[in-house]
């Protein structure tokens, strides 16, 4: 399959992505540790994750909107493209469904939230993870939105009866690199004086803040490569949600 070379679909591929790419394949290991029966992916991605969820699982659906997954799927795993929502399967056909780094691009976030409930069986459970907003350096214009702890809360307890509420934080070594990308964006974002970033329509935004993050972070590899190349899952865990986590990483029950 052809790879799709954007920042916003990660990969161990490039060393630049490493940060990203180790905080995102945690959510995968996690999400292992949990699910059973058949499991629905909603986000194929680069489609690291499947090897890594797929053996717990009776049978692993994993959909995209894009079919540029760089992995062979096992036996039990197909991949379907499809856009969602609506959520093509009939109602109660999941035990499990995750979606990570997906929901903040669907502009309809209520009826996506919706259709996930409505494809699992009663008692199934829905674990997403999504950008924890205080955390954004800068505004990301592939994002529709980016929720709060609380407001990622509200969204899921319309459709789900519990949810629990955790995030993905990092180590000091993470927070050593976090340091140095947020002086890296505050040297670009300098020369934005009239606040375009936030004035602009998405689509106008898309391409050059595609380039200026690529370029920022191969300019963070270049610099300090043990750094970038050092960190590993290890440096995140999974915690109750707070303002300094860098994801959200919520495990809701229908």
């Amino acid at each position: 399959m052809a790879t799709i070379h954007t920042a916003e679909r990660v990969s161990n591929r490039d060393a630049s992505d490493n940060y990203v790419f180790q905080r995102s394949i945690l959510a995968y290991y996690k999400a292992a540790e949990l699910v059973q029966g058949d499991v629905l992916e909603i986000g194929t991605g680069m489609g690291y994750g499947v090897e890594v969820v797929a053996p717990s699982a009776k049978r692993y659906v994993t959909i995209d909107k894009s079919c540029a997954y760089n992995v062979t799927l096992p036996a039990n795993a197909e991949f379907q493209q499809m856009a969602v929502p609506p959520i093509n399967f009939p109602d109660e056909s999941f035990d499990f469904v995750i979606s990570f780094q997906v929901i903040e691009h669907i502009e309809q976030d209520k009826k996506f939230v919706a259709e996930v409930s409505r494809v699992l069986r009663k008692g199934g459970v829905f674990i997403v993870s999504t950008p924890n907003a205080p955390m954004s350096l800068t505004r990301n214009p592939w994002h529709v939105r980016e929720y709060t702890a609380q407001e990622l809360k509200t969204l899921l307890s319309a459709e789900f009866s519990k949810v629990e509420m955790m995030g993905v934080a990092g180590n000091k070594k993470i927070m050593e690199y976090y340091a140095a990308n947020r002086r890296g964006v505050e040297r670009i974002t300098r020369f934005d004086i009239l606040d375009l970033q936030h004035r602009l329509p998405r689509w106008m935004l898309q391409i050059p803040y595609d380039i200026l993050n690529r370029l920022n972070r191969r300019r963070l590899l270049n610099q300090n490569n043990e750094l970038t190349s050092s960190i590993t899952m290890e440096d995140y865990s999974v915690v109750p949600v707070n303002d300094e986590c860098f994801d959200l990483y919520y495990i809701a029950q229908k």
